[in-house]
């Protein structure tokens, strides 16, 4: 069975390894001149490369994953790394680290199997054209041409463009017939309609943030925030942002409230202001939050903050508490692909088989990795189906036809 792997990210990787080492014939294209390229940004290049608590529900769309980790399981995938020599660090929620720290580690450790095993490497090789008048054609862009049984398409989204992702395999899948949803970022940093954010750039906070919509709860995160010249970042924004920009897609309005003071009583703070009514109202705040979120706070409050609190009148005081308490900010957009981890939206999946997630429209054609319509949340998720995707399509697309 000649099998032809469009790609050469963590599931192209896995699927190569995984065809060999089930006795088909198998060539890997890859349009850098190195593998596994984005594996290496991520976690901060220490690579959190899987996740040992991942079920489905933790992606967009459950059903498909569920058959796909049935078969390659976060567990099985740990046991995977390990017998290829990769110790796991596990750390908070289930992320999985190499012991070495390194991202390098991982790329190095699947490079080492896929030249121990001999699989053949198409580098700098951009495909161009992917045809199947009997058998599958792969034309690439210096004009030469492969020929191929089956064709597994692990080109990756359009998130980190610099990698390689530039969005290659959705043109190649839709002239199969293939559609396409519609495409966002999706792990990203926020941007924010706020006249503070010069004034409050850098400024780094434990909290708790929600994505409102009209006023209703739709995601609640807790951990680190980030406030930026742009809007908000940090692990929290991250994770909502996938939501966030799902509505802003849809032309929905969305907004951020930020919780300062989460863990305080709203009583203790009214009796701190009836304690320190003999400062003003930017030192009544000194020691409760960060000293470059005061002067934003006291002009949404619009408070002087050369006042002294027992001036200040009482619901100007309420209002102040209650910004601490809900500090919201319009969403405007985010930042695009290039600094997004991962891509929202992809091949359609019902015109996939999540069992082999092969074609359901071209025989011998199988998907895997992020250019399917599947994403999860940060923390190892989106490489955990990446792994397990790349197993499963390698694993159909082995097996010989049945006459």
């Amino acid at each position: 069975m000649k099998v032809v792997v469009i790609g050469g990210g963590a599931s192209g990787l896995i699927a190569a390894i995984t065809l060999k080492e089930l006795g088909s014939d198998v060539t890997l294209i890859e349009r850098n001149p190195k593998l596994g390229r984005k594996i290496l940004a991520t976690g901060n290049g220490r690579c959190n490369f899987m996740n040992i608590d991942a079920t489905e529900y933790q992606y967009n769309h459950p059903y498909f994953v569920k058959p796909v980790f049935e078969q390659m399981s976060p567990e099985k995938t740990l046991h995977y790394f390990e017998n290829l020599g990769v110790t796991a660090r596990i750390e908070d929620l289930g992320k999985a680290y190499p012991f070495s720290e390194q991202a390098s580690s991982i790329v190095d450790v699947l490079v080492y199997e896929i030249e121990r095993l001999g699989i053949p490497v198409i580098f700098d090789a951009k495909v161009t054209q992917l045809t199947k008048p009997y058998d599958f054609e792969i034309t690439l862009e210096n004009g030469t041409s492969l020929h191929a049984d089956r064709v597994i398409l692990a080109t990756g989204g359009k998130a980190m463009p610099r990698s390689g992702s530039d969005g290659l395999g959705y043109t190649l899948a839709q002239s199969f017939g293939h559609k396409i949803t519609t495409l966002f970022p999706a792990l990203t940093k926020l941007e924010l309609d706020s006249p503070h954010l010069k004034q409050i750039d850098g400024v780094k906070i434990q909290g708790t943030v929600e994505l409102l919509q009209y006023g209703q709860v739709l995601q609640v995160e807790k951990g680190d925030v980030l406030f930026t010249k742009y809007g908000i970042s940090g692990p929290t924004i991250l994770q909502l942002s996938r939501k966030a920009n799902e509505l802003l897609s849809l032309e929905q309005e969305a907004e951020v409230k930020v919780i300062l003071v989460e863990h305080l009583d709203r009583r203790e703070l009214a009796k701190r202001f009836l304690t320190l009514e003999h400062k003003t109202a930017y030192f009544s705040l000194v020691g409760l939050v960060h000293k470059k979120l005061i002067l934003p706070l006291l002009s949404d409050a619009n408070i002087n903050p050369d006042s002294q609190v027992k001036d200040v009148p009482k619901p100007q005081i309420n209002r102040l508490i209650h910004l601490l308490y809900d500090w919201r900010f319009k969403i405007t957009g985010s930042k695009d692909f290039d600094d997004a981890q991962v891509t929202a939206g992809g091949i359609e999946i019902n015109d996939v088989n999540p069992q082999t997630l092969e074609s359901k429209l071209v025989s011998g054609l199988f998907f895997c990795g992020e250019i399917l319509d599947i994403d999860g949340i940060c923390g190892g998720y989106n490489l955990q189906w990446a792994w397990s995707s790349g197993y499963v399509a390698a694993k159909f697309a082995a097996r010989e036809k049945k006459n």
